[in-house]
């Protein structure tokens, strides 16, 4: 039972039931109570203020007899929804005396726009979104093991306790042992962060790396959440060029203080930043002092050949920073990733994220750990990847087949693709119609850094859609886009 919040004073010389039945009377006034749920027993109320059942069901014989509580037969009593307005009006605030809007501190982000996410996707006939996964796809019966052997010995401790600032050492030696090797990385656990997902992670090192008067590298288009991070930090935010094999480097990147890279698979255009770019890269930040943040977000999904080895892994210094996460396979709503960086740089992002969220849920951690111990998160991995590449393979066919704009190819892998129309194509115009018909996809302006954006670039996310649904949902786009070009 949720407790009542009724105050007893037991040297008033009011009698207790009457305290009882006033304080009753007013809380169904004000709508403290809901009319659909019981209200708490005689003796649940009794046990809650310390006093006998008798005074209580006074109180409410009397509240019963007047109309304000009505007396179900096995269900037990409940607000009178009839006679609840007529009970007495909610009392009215005071205006506030705090003007919260000179208050509210104002971020130099707040003319950038955001990335719009629609949180009822799932009920569009075409959730052609970014962002979000095949439901059917997580494990769910071994998710729901891990999560419940995670609460008993030897691992509950671990999943209960309060670890300040540490990680799970598990989770810790799972992501060393079995994942970063796959990407060609060594790292030692006093290397690795465990992050509330990789955004977390590049918060972090915005806070610790970046201020007024510096300068953070992005490219262009580029990730849309990096540039808002940057100049919530006070940075300086400066495009580098992507074209068709990824960032092109500039000659030098003196007076980039940070650069946020996403070789294995641009975002937002999916292309392969190819291993001449990464050495030169690495390179030019060596001599700059440039802090390279490599953000790995979906490098596990390729669908032709090999994947290329992470940047981290060509970085015989070991200063780039790696950011992972868990939530383009797993679960978004996990919220779960991870950082690898110099030991140094570790410990002082652990300090600092101490302060802001103590650490990532210990429970999630340790499931997690369980999860990729027991194998069944590569297994998990394998099945998730061949379905979308049976995605990616249909939705090519079908966007080469119904954009008679489309190009011969797209990059094979990612969860999305990066389509451009005709120059003459409006994205904001096609998705406002497209989602009118149940369909959603992301407009691609906004990734770039330019004034005037081109506006004919648009990303179809195939992650989440069903196979069935790709054709049909891309005869619809070219049907939405055919109207708007006339």
């Amino acid at each position: 039972m949720a407790r009542t919040l009724i105050d007893i004073d037991r040297k008033s010389g009011e009698p207790l039931y009457r305290q009882v039945r006033r304080a009753l009377e007013r809380g169904i006034a004000v709508g403290a109570f809901d009319p659909s749920r019981r209200l708490p027993s005689s003796r649940e109320l009794a046990d809650e203020l310390g006093i006998s059942r008798n005074t209580v069901n006074l109180a409410y014989q009397e509240l019963i007899a007047e109309g304000y509580v009505d007396s179900r037969e096995r269900r037990g009593l409940f607000v009178n929804a009839e006679i609840r307005p007529a009970g007495g009006e909610p009392e009215r605030r005071v205006p506030s005396r705090i003007d919260w809007a000179a208050k509210v501190r104002r971020f130099p982000d707040r003319n950038v726009p955001h990335i719009e996410k629609r949180v009822d996707w799932h009920r569009y006939r075409y959730p052609f979104v970014v962002g979000q996964i095949d439901v059917q796809a997580f494990p769910s019966r071994s998710w729901d093991r891990c999560l419940r052997e995670a609460l008993f010995h030897p691992h509950v401790h671990y999943s209960l306790g309060d670890s300040v600032a540490s990680d799970d050492p598990m989770l810790v030696d799972m992501i060393c042992r079995q994942l970063l090797p796959a990407r060609g990385i060594e790292a030692r656990p006093e290397e690795v962060l465990v992050t509330v997902g990789s955004q977390q992670g590049l918060d972090l090192l915005s806070r610790l790396l970046l201020a007024e008067g510096r300068t953070a590298g992005v490219e262009n288009p580029g990730y849309l959440d990096a540039r808002h991070i940057f100049l919530r930090a006070g940075a300086r935010v400066r495009g580098l060029p992507v074209d068709r094999a990824g960032m092109v480097v500039p000659e030098s990147l003196a007076g980039f203080d940070l650069v946020h890279v996403t070789p294995s698979h641009q975002h937002p255009t999916n292309v392969t930043l190819g291993i001449g770019r990464r050495r030169r890269l690495l390179e030019r930040a060596a001599q700059a002092g440039t802090v390279l943040v490599e953000d790995d977000y979906d490098s596990e999904f390729r669908y032709q050949g090999t994947p290329t080895p992470a940047l981290k892994a060509l970085d015989s210094t070991g200063d780039v920073v790696y950011l992972g996460t868990f939530s383009k396979f797993l679960s978004p709503g996990l919220r779960l990733g991870y950082l690898v960086g110099p030991a140094d740089l570790v410990a002082e992002l652990r300090d600092l994220r101490r302060y802001s969220l103590r650490h990532p849920s210990g429970h999630l951690q340790r499931a997690l750990a369980l999860l990729i111990d027991s194998n069944e998160y590569h297994r998990a991995l394998r099945r998730y990847r061949t379905k979308l590449m049976r995605k990616w393979e249909a939705v090519c066919a079908a966007v080469h087949e119904h954009l008679e704009w489309a190009p011969a190819s797209y990059p094979p892998g990612g969860v999305s693709l990066w389509v451009t129309g005709p120059p003459e194509l409006d994205c904001r115009a096609l998705a406002r119609d497209a989602e009118s018909r149940g369909l959603l996809l992301e407009r691609g302006d906004i990734f770039f850094l330019d004034d005037e954006p081109a506006r004919n670039h648009f990303r179809l996310g195939f992650a989440a859609v069903s196979l069935r649904s790709i054709d049909a949902g891309v005869t619809l786009l070219g049907e939405v886009a055919a109207d708007l070009l006339g």
